[in-house]
């Protein structure tokens, strides 16, 4: 009996160790995103059922950007991405949250709706969820998965629904949701995002796929230096976006379903946020004032019942 007590502890000794190496196997992966890359963007249509749809031209763009860890514990590693146009403009891109064994996420529907989502633990035993941000860290998408080590390979992919990318929401109607399948890929280079995403409709309670897309984002390391201008940038701005992810967590943690509009006044959430940094920054910096305007920014286009701006 003794034996068998004795061989049980070594048994959970031997999983605890070997959860916690795969744990920081997985932490490297994720952290090993950060630093300076040249980055391309391209998508390409692939399959319409449809033989009369018009495929779209291929979308390709890139630049120099700048992935720095913005926050970091034991189980949430947040990662911000800054986007270097010319020489000296910044433009804060968008952001991906890292959660250890996450069970709350808010899944997209339709029309920037998004629904509370609450997951088993035993089905994210091991896994991380990541959850990805617009530029003013307005919600995007969630999934949870595994980190997989194998092969010589480091990759974690998941299916996942999303409003329309940048790149089309303005531009297109003939869809409202993307069903997006992600997989983040570490290479000798630097690290893919790779797509493979459907275009839906999604009407009545059924979706029907309008058309297929492939999508393949390459980050290629180059050195430090090359994205000085960012970091001096993100050293003087932090403040103000840390206090803006509080915020938008005050809304998360209602878990509440969230409902935004598009436009106020006839303009972009973003442009108010990014505006009121611009006004804030300074010296004389104070989070518990701009906690408060950030909050008057956000209200007003929320069109679920929360009253944010009261706080």
């Amino acid at each position: 009996m003794k034996k068998l007590f004795i061989l049980g502890m070594v048994l959970i000794s031997a999983n605890t160790y070997a959860q916690k190496k795969k744990k920081q196997q997985d932490i490297e992966a994720i952290k090993s995103m950060c630093g300076c890359y040249e980055v391309t963007f391209n998508f390409a249509e692939t399959f319409a059922s449809d033989k009369d749809y018009e495929f779209h031209n291929n979308y390709r763009t890139g630049g120099l950007e700048w992935v720095t860890a913005a926050e970091e514990s034991n189980d949430k590693i947040v990662l911000q991405h800054l986007l270097i146009v010319g020489d000296t403009m910044i433009i804060k891109h968008w952001r991906q949250d890292w959660l250890y064994e996450n069970t709350e996420l808010y899944a997209y529907y339709k029309d920037k709706t998004w629904k509370p989502v609450t997951l088993p633990k035993e089905q994210v035993k091991g896994q991380w969820t990541q959850k990805v941000y617009q530029v003013d860290d307005e919600p995007r998408y969630e999934g949870s998965a595994t980190w997989i080590h194998a092969d010589g390979r480091h990759y974690w992919e998941n299916t996942t629904d999303a409003p329309l990318p940048r790149r089309e929401h303005t531009k297109r109607s003939d869809y409202n949701v993307m069903k997006r399948r992600n997989r983040h890929e570490l290479t000798t280079e630097g690290w893919v995002h790779e797509q493979d995403n459907d275009k839906v409709i999604r009407e009545g309670g059924k979706d029907v796929v309008l058309a297929q897309e492939k999508g393949l984002n390459t980050y290629k390391k180059v050195d430090d230096s090359q994205c000085l201008v960012a970091k001096q940038w993100w050293d003087k701005n932090a403040q103000y976006w840390a206090d803006v992810r509080a915020v938008w967590d005050e809304l998360f943690n209602t878990r509440k379903e969230l409902s935004f509009k598009s436009k106020v006044d006839d303009k972009l959430l973003f442009q108010h946020l990014f505006a009121l940094g611009d006004e804030l920054s300074g010296d004389e910096y104070n989070s518990e004032k701009a906690r408060q305007l950030i909050r008057k920014a956000i209200q007003p286009y929320l069109i679920s019942d929360i009253e944010l701006a009261s706080k």
